[in-house]
């Protein structure tokens, strides 16, 4: 099991993230982000399916702020997708706990979300490789709570995220373009 981290001030963090995710990317790959708008701490998969939805990224993207997909409907969800999407390859995206000092992290892992987890539930883990930021102290006994975790934290997570997904995905498939165009030659 390998990751890379970085945290998401970091100026250049989104390159290294997408030069990890473009080995896991093809057109068999789908986004699946798991959490819920209606706790801060939670919307960061929702806010990056969003956000890629936004800037039309070309695989499909599962869970978003007007359809997310979270503990109540996981099962569910995962069903329906397995069926549209037979052997896909699945990037699972959620929001985690950790140490103190590992708020505003993001992880990208070549092994799957446990959503729920940190929170004390028992769900199935989602995805072949994962990307996690972490929100909040795993420390605190109210997790998730929102006089921990400010939005902008969320919202700039999210945005890492989503840069990292769009560049591995020209890195990934410019350099199949590439290759296509030098063997015809």
């Amino acid at each position: 099991m390998s990751k890379i981290k970085t945290h998401y001030k970091e100026p250049l963090g989104y390159y290294n993230l997408a030069h990890f995710i473009k080995d896991h990317l093809d057109d068999n790959t789908i986004i699946v982000c798991i959490g819920t708008d209606r706790c801060i701490g939670d919307c960061l998969g929702p806010l990056v399916g969003t956000y890629l939805k936004e800037r039309f990224f070309p695989l499909p993207v599962y869970g978003t702020i007007s359809e997310p997909i979270h503990a109540l409907n996981l099962e569910a969800r995962l069903a329906e997708i397995k069926l549209a999407h037979p052997n896909c390859k699945i990037i699972g995206i959620d929001a985690c706990l950790g140490p103190f000092s590992s708020i505003g992290e993001i992880q990208v892992r070549n092994y799957p979300i446990n959503p729920g987890k940190g929170v004390g539930k028992i769900l199935p883990p989602v995805g072949d490789i994962s990307i996690i930021g972490i929100v909040d102290s795993s420390d605190d006994d109210e997790p998730f709570t929102t006089r921990n975790i400010r939005l902008n934290l969320i919202v700039q997570l999210s945005k890492v995220i989503t840069h990292s997904l769009m560049h591995a995905y020209y890195l990934s498939f410019q350099h199949k373009e590439v290759s296509a165009i030098e063997e015809a030659k």
